[in-house]
């Protein structure tokens, strides 16, 4: 009987759950083992160790905090930059989970230039679509520039 190996994927999602939960220092390969119900020795033939599974974690993070929520509205959202806008506000707020873990890698950034790295480019693309989305619906760079500004 072979045993399957436990997904790479599954370890990083365990440590974006655990990050969410209790911050950087949650994210530690025993209790994501033992999340997983698996034994740790799995871990290792995935990652170097815990500073690559919180690189990746990031990754992760910066992927779905970012990119895939703008990409899910501009093709679920249409044409119009006001759908696209609504579709928006629909992905961000469907990624409840996504919200503990941008919490605690806001506060992880405090500390550490690798995460507040993380936070400016997602920050950044973040005000790009909606400066973007603002200015089609708008016409209007200034109006845009003021609508799409953090508050």
């Amino acid at each position: 009987m072979t045993r399957q190996r436990t997904p790479r994927q599954a370890w990083i999602q365990a440590g974006m759950e655990a990050l969410g939960d209790g911050g950087p220092a949650a994210v530690r390969v025993e209790e994501l083992a033992r999340r997983l119900g698996v034994t740790k020795g799995g871990f290792y033939g995935y990652f170097d160790g815990r500073e690559q599974l919180l690189a990746e974690v990031l990754d992760s993070w910066e992927r779905e905090a970012a990119n895939a929520v703008i990409e899910e509205a501009e093709t679920a959202g249409g044409p119009d930059a006001a759908d696209r806008l609504h579709a928006l506000t629909r992905s961000v707020q469907a990624r409840i989970g996504l919200r503990q873990t941008e919490l605690a890698v806001r506060d992880w950034a405090r500390r550490d230039d690798g995460a507040a790295e993380r936070i400016r480019r997602v920050d950044r693309a973040r005000m790009e679509y909606l400066y973007r989305l603002f200015l089609e619906a708008t016409g209007d760079p200034d109006e845009a520039a003021a609508r799409a500004a953090p508050r």
